[in-house]
């Protein structure tokens, strides 16, 4: 038996298995692509966002309160 034809028959044979194939490789995909490109973003703006700014500023801010 070809992987073709172990893939139609657990997959594609039935709508519910193709359905559930389908929106479980949509999600997986969109998961990745997402964390990929927060990685991508991350990296391309290293030291311009507050995460990496905030202890710079909120040391400031919590002086100036005393």
């Amino acid at each position: 038996m070809s992987i073709g034809s172990q893939l139609y028959n657990t997959i594609f044979r039935k709508n519910y298995a193709m359905l559930a194939a389908v929106f479980g490789a949509g999600f997986a995909f969109e998961m990745g692509f997402n964390s990929g490109m927060n990685k991508i973003w991350d990296n391309y703006n290293r030291g311009r966002q507050w995460k990496d700014i905030r202890s710079k500023y909120a040391a400031e801010v919590e002086e100036d309160d005393e």
